[in-house]
């Protein structure tokens, strides 16, 4: 696969690239691992905060990752105490790379043409999830859109083999809720936003922590 040309890429500072290893792993992380050794290889970043990333399985613990308070740039997730589910922020997070191709922060109809190329050739077996955001169940990834310098770009989310079924059914998959709320990817048929106007979720008490961020 060829490498991400310049001009499919929003200008941003220069970023760490991160291999994504599917199902296993990214960069140094590697799912299975527990809290304290996810930030301690980490390094530049700290713990920014903690909350809770599903209304409906109050286990799921989300913490933020990133450089500085304003900063985000990792979003891990942890069920039963272990790493499961990774998000990388488009403006301050890893470049993730798979097979030399950029994920992080691209023009999302670019990245789309990557891998719709992907499937057409026999390499990925690429779906949308309901909400109309595409991903790889076989390689345990979604990519979702966020907006960043005024423009709306491209956060890959990671998650590990046994995690991996149906990851791109945001329904029934087992991504975190809030990594599905917000800016969503430009699909005819689907709404820009999640929840759309109008439309209130049944989330008791949760609210999501991105609720005021263009995720």
């Amino acid at each position: 696969m060829a490498a991400a040309e310049s001009h499919d890429v929003v200008k941003r500072p220069v970023r760490v690239d991160w291999e994504l290893m599917p199902l296993e792993g990214v960069g140094p992380l590697r799912f299975g691992m527990p809290v304290t050794e996810v930030a301690a290889v980490l390094p530049g970043m700290a713990e920014l905060r903690r909350f809770q990333a599903d209304p409906s399985f109050r286990e799921i613990l989300g913490v933020e990752f990133g450089t500085g308070p304003a900063e985000p740039a990792v979003y891990a997730y942890f069920t039963d105490g272990l790493l499961f589910c990774v998000a990388v922020d488009a403006a301050h997070g890893p470049q993730v790379m798979l097979w030399g191709r950029e994920l992080t922060a691209c023009v999302p109809d670019d990245l789309e043409r990557f891998l719709l190329h992907a499937h057409d050739c026999g390499v990925l077996d690429v779906r949308y999830g309901p909400r109309g955001n595409p991903g790889a169940n076989g390689l345990g990834l979604v990519v979702r859109v966020q907006e960043a310098a005024g423009s709306v770009v491209t956060r890959p989310v990671l998650v590990g083999r046994a995690w991996a079924g149906r990851c791109t059914d945001d329904w029934e998959g087992a991504i975190p809720e809030c990594e599905w709320v917000g800016r969503q990817w430009t699909n005819p048929g689907h709404p820009e936003h999640w929840p759309p106007p109008g439309y209130a979720p049944n989330w008791h008490d949760w609210q999501p922590p991105f609720w005021n961020m263009s995720l």
